[in-house]
């Protein structure tokens, strides 16, 4: 049996037990890594048609290799866009902030000017520059196969992170400066996914290190179920806080039942003067 046994050890069984554990490990990354970036399954065409897009519409403000352009006092008139990936280009386009019509402190969400084809190819060039974000996944936009329990966690992230900006039922809030959250009310899934994760103006970023997918579906589900809740009794205000709500109760409610009574007494005043 000794015999037997000195037979199996190869020389080159270490070197080949070494070579399978190597193979092995970086099938298991290729399979499980995360993409940091679309430029990976984008085509050919589709960044040299987004370069020449970029060319026309972009790089008046981001320059023609998208390193951005400082203007003479030293504010940045269009800041670089190399890393910030796929999703941030399908965020800015694709809800009408860019291109903006006007400078400001803020770009207002409008009417995309580019039509889904345009925009995955802009944003497919972008993120052919560097990696970044990548526009998620449609598993993690399904909020509809969310939970009670996990509508409850959103809620939870939601109510810690969020509210201070865009309200309890993210109808948005003024800012410093001129600027302001957003409502997003009427916002889509994919647009909320990705300004969580590259933290568009002075909004945070929330990356998957922070939150993960399945938690940003998770949010998305808690801001549809709080949007689609009905008003119980009464109006409903816009949902703007407890504060607005008092101010409107005030002027309105206790405004209201002032001027029926001032009305009241006026309508007195003249019965008792038609009687004398």
């Amino acid at each position: 049996m000794r015999t037997l046994s000195t037979r199996r050890r190869h020389p080159l069984a270490g070197l080949v037990v070494l070579l399978l554990g190597l193979l092995a490990a970086g099938a298991l990354y290729a399979a499980f890594a995360p993409k940091t970036a679309e430029a990976e399954t984008a085509s050919a065409r589709d960044v040299e048609a987004g370069q020449e897009l970029f060319l026309v519409g972009c790089a008046s403000c981001h320059g023609k290799n998208a390193q951005g352009i400082d203007t003479k006092e030293g504010a940045n008139y269009g800041p670089p866009l190399i890393g910030v990936g796929a999703a941030a280009v399908d965020f800015q386009v694709g809800s009408g902030r860019m291109p903006m019509a006007q400078s400001g402190p803020q770009a207002p969400r409008k009417a995309p000017e580019y039509d889904e084809e345009e925009i995955r190819q802009l944003s497919a060039y972008v993120a052919s520059l560097a990696p970044g974000p990548a526009i998620p996944e449609e598993r993690w936009l399904r909020y509809e196969d969310a939970t009670e329990e996990d509508i409850t966690e959103g809620g939870e992230f939601f109510r810690t992170n969020c509210t201070a900006c865009h309200n309890s039922v993210g109808a948005g809030g003024a800012l410093p400066d001129g600027r302001y959250a957003p409502t997003l009310d009427g916002v889509s899934a994919k647009h909320i996914y990705e300004a969580m994760q590259t933290g568009p103006q002075q909004m945070p970023v929330f990356n998957d290190a922070l939150i993960t997918p399945e938690d940003k579906r998770n949010v998305i589900a808690y801001i549809r179920a709080v949007q689609d809740q009905p008003s119980h009794g009464g109006v409903g205000g816009g949902g703007l806080g407890p504060v607005v709500d008092g101010v409107f109760v005030w002027i309105v409610g206790i405004g209201g039942l002032i001027g029926f009574a001032i009305w009241i007494g006026m309508h007195g005043a003249r019965v008792k003067k038609k009687q004398s």
